[in-house]
């Protein structure tokens, strides 16, 4: 870039868990990473142990995303890794349970995208990765929102993808098995050992991912290296989802 500049990443979800990971490995790659999330307290203190900017951030509402974008980019890498799931049969969910899934899960990847891909235009660069989930190709007992809302931002990815091919932008999936974070073992804690159990022996690895391991595969994504891999997903997940 002019001048020398470091290219800027925007990790939503940045402040804890896998997103926090990525933040992390993309600041030591040697970009400025703008680290979003509602924890605006615990997005400042990563951010500025890796030199970046922490914000608060709700990725639901588009007029802030748009604002932050405007304010911290532009941005030649997004990833956006906001998400939330809840546990439950879809007969015991409620249409406001729905909208709060959609929102976080997919409204917000059309939000940041929208935001950030005309400076990517401009530039005639970019990287675009979304988190999504094996669940988003597999289904998920007890997620079916969850899973549809995966399900969405791995088709939307897959378009971006198409539309901007050929302008040097690539846009790609990362699908996340079972991984080791804390919002994994509260789940583990309430289910036991036997959930434990059910979770690696569904993967071919038979244990447990690790936050940096789902980094390092985004990390590469987001690199001059890629430039000829978009459209795709990829699973980081012990090989659950081999052969989706």
């Amino acid at each position: 870039m002019a001048g020398g500049a470091r290219r800027r990443a925007l990790v939503t979800g940045g402040a804890s868990g896998i997103g926090a990971a990525i933040a992390r490995r993309l600041a030591a790659d040697g970009l400025h990473v703008v680290v979003a999330d509602l924890q605006g307290d615990a997005a400042r203190e990563l951010a500025a142990t890796i030199g970046g900017t922490g914000l608060v951030l709700d990725v639901t509402d588009y007029d802030a995303v748009t604002a932050a974008a405007a304010a911290h980019g532009p941005f030649a890498v997004l990833v956006n890794c906001a998400g939330i799931d809840q546990h439950a049969f879809f007969t015991q969910t409620t249409p406001a349970d729905w909208r709060r899934l959609l929102s976080v899960n997919l409204d917000a990847v059309l939000n940041t995208t929208h935001a950030v891909l005309p400076a990517m235009q401009a530039a005639g660069w970019g990287r675009i990765v979304n988190v999504a989930s094996e669940a988003g190709r597999l289904g998920s007992r007890g997620g079916a929102v969850y899973a549809a809302a995966k399900g969405g931002v791995i088709a939307f990815t897959r378009s971006i993808a198409r539309e901007n091919g050929r302008k040097g932008i690539t846009a790609n999936v990362v699908a996340p098995g079972p991984i080791d974070t804390p919002l994994l073992q509260q789940a583990v804690a309430q289910g036991g050992e036997k959930l434990l159990a059910a979770m690696t022996g569904a993967t071919l690895a038979g244990r447990l991912g690790t936050s940096d391991e789902v980094a390092a595969t985004v990390a590469f994504l987001a690199s001059e290296p890629a430039g000829y891999i978009t459209g795709e997903v990829l699973g980081v997940s012990g090989g659950m989802g081999c052969g989706a």
